[in-house]
Formats: structure tokens, C-alpha cells, sequence
């Protein structure tokens, strides 16, 4: 370990029991994917002053800040992340309702909670505007991070604010009309740490509600591969087309490169077949990618992250 690595981790030490330190963590076991190297230094935390204190402390000894999430649309070097890791703990994942009435509802989702556990929360009551999210993957703060949408609708329809920690290490709230919402992106300050969503949702017709969510849930069942580690949606759908159908259409469907796949259900996906290395989903990313573009002329966005030292 390094000597600001060194420093850090006694600036950290002094944190506990609301930082809990590790050195060298493997982060294929926090990502969806399943592949990856280790974390110079791991800190979960679980108080927002926490948060604060441990993106102060790698400021000042000058260490990259990595922040991971659900790990669902990440795919990690298999050298690892430099730096300091940080992910929020459980305290992170609590959902608070602010405020109801007869038409709709105020909801203050935790970053750290389970995207799937707040759709089934928020429909579960009555409430319109998160089906489309039925089956989505990962965290609540990853969820705003990509403006996870599907079917019609997206995460950027319900937002009334974000809380977060600044790069500073300054606890702040952004109100919706500061927040600058595109396609499966959300653009914030540099280093902003997002630790909670205020929601408002409208209260709607329960089998209409239902009937939405079901229908997501039959979709994605039928045309997704569920059952296999992969990081989600590779890449971005193009103006006025499907990367699925693109890819498809270049006969990429199975396609292998080592432990890695483009599943045989949807080109969109990249599957872990066993013992795939990051190095190979990587690849292979770029092969669909350089495909589409000299058989279709269609260059495709990434949608899945690459992080770490490649």
C-alpha cells in the first residue's frame, strides 16, 4: 500500500463504526457481471457524515474516488480500481413516505435501496409512474445516475430532487428544475455522490397499475436473459431503432469470446457463461460495437460502464 494510501487509511480508521474499511476487495462479487479485480481500499459506509468525511479524506491524499453502486451496468477491470471504493451501506437503502394524500405522494428513496423493492412499494400502493421499472436491476441511486427507463417511461418523470455529497464533502440537495436529464444519462457536478431521491408520485387506477406492471414483468421475462450474470443493456438504443435489433441483424446473437457471450435471447445482453474475464467482455463489447458500424452505419453507444485500471 502506498504511503497516501497509508495516510488515508488511518484518516479512515477514525470514521468507524460508520466506515468499514477493507483492504484489496473483490468487486467481482459486488457487480452483476461477475467479473473484475480488487479495490485498493473498500470503505461501505453508513452515515452521510461519513460519506462527507471519507470523500474529504481521499481529497487530501490525493486518491481517485471511485463510487459503486449496484454494480448492475458496470463491468470492472480485471486490474482493479486504484483508489478508494466506496460504497453506501444499508442505512442508505431506507424508504421514507414524506407525504400522502388522496392524489398523490411525496417518497424519499435511499440511493442504496433495491430499484425492484421501490417500484413494488410505490405500485404496490396505488400510486402511477414507476411500472415501467418492473425487473430493473441494481440501486435506486444507479437508477437516477442512468435515468433508468423502459416501455415508455423513465426515472426523470418522478424526481422532485436529489441529496448528495458535493466533492467538497458538502451535503446538499439539488431541486428538479437544476437537474439536467438526458437518455439513459443524468449529468451532475464532478465527484457529486448522490445518497437519496425525493420522489412524487400520482395516485392512479390499481388494476391499470397492476396490469402495467405485469405486462413489464411478462416482457422482460420473455426477451432477457435473467437467468445468467450479465451487466444489463450494452448499449444505448439509437435514434429511431433498437441496438437489439441491429445487433441481431448482424448475426452477433451467441457470439463468444472466452467466458463471455452475446446471449442467444437478446444481442443486447452480454452473459457470463462461466469464468469470463473482464478483458473478454470488454473485447467483445467492441467487436458488436465495430460491427454494427461497418455493416449498418449505425455507431452505437455504450450504455454498460467500463471502471477501473484497463
Amino acid at each position: 500500500m502506498t504511503e497516501l494510501a497509508e495516510r488515508f487509511d488511518l484518516d479512515a480508521s477514525a470514521l468507524a463504526p460508520d466506515c468499514a474499511l477493507r483492504r484489496d476487495e473483490s468487486l467481482a462479487r459486488h457487480t452483476s457481471m461477475r467479473v473484475g479485480g480488487p479495490a485498493d481500499l473498500f470503505c461501505e459506509v453508513e452515515s452521510e457524515a461519513a460519506l462527507a468525511a471519507v470523500v474529504r479524506h481521499a481529497r487530501a491524499a490525493r486518491l481517485p474516488l471511485f463510487v459503486l453502486g449496484g454494480g448492475t451496468n458496470l463491468v470492472v477491470s480485471d486490474r482493479g480500481v486504484r483508489g478508494v471504493t466506496v460504497k453506501l451501506g444499508r442505512s442508505f437503502a431506507r424508504t421514507t413516505w414524506l407525504a400522502e394524500d388522496g392524489r398523490a405522494a411525496r417518497v424519499l428513496a435511499g440511493a442504496a435501496g433495491n430499484f425492484k423493492r421501490l417500484v413494488v412499494d410505490v405500485t404496490g400502493r396505488g400510486f402511477t409512474g414507476l411500472e415501467f421499472g418492473e425487473g430493473i436491476p441494481g440501486t435506486v441511486g444507479g437508477g437516477v445516475l442512468m435515468n433508468a427507463g423502459a416501455f415508455g417511461g423513465e426515472i426523470a418523470d418522478v424526481v422532485v430532487a436529489l441529496r448528495g455529497v458535493t466533492a467538497a464533502g458538502e451535503a446538499v440537495q439539488i431541486p428538479r428544475a437544476e437537474l439536467a436529464f438526458a437518455y439513459r444519462r443524468l449529468d451532475l457536478p464532478r465527484g457529486f455522490v448522490v445518497t437519496a431521491l425525493e420522489l412524487r408520485v400520482e395516485r392512479g387506477d390499481p388494476e391499470r397499475i397492476a396490469q402495467a406492471v405485469a405486462d413489464a414483468k411478462r416482457k422482460r421475462g420473455r426477451h432477457q436473459p435473467l437467468g445468467q450474470p450479465n451487466a444489463g443493456s450494452v448499449f444505448k438504443n439509437p435514434p429511431g431503432d433498437f441496438a437489439g435489433r441491429l445487433l441481431e441483424l448482424c448475426g452477433l446473437k451467441g457470439r463468444r469470446m472466452g467466458g463471455a457471450q452475446v446471449s442467444p435471447q437478446h444481442a443486447n445482453f452480454i452473459v457470463n457463461t462461466g469464468g469470463a474475464r473482464a478483458s473478454e467482455v470488454r473485447d467483445l463489447l467492441r467487436e458488436m460495437r465495430d460491427t454494427v458500424w461497418r455493416r449498418r452505419g449505425v455507431w452505437l453507444e455504450p450504455e454498460v460502464r467500463l471502471a477501473g485500471e484497463w
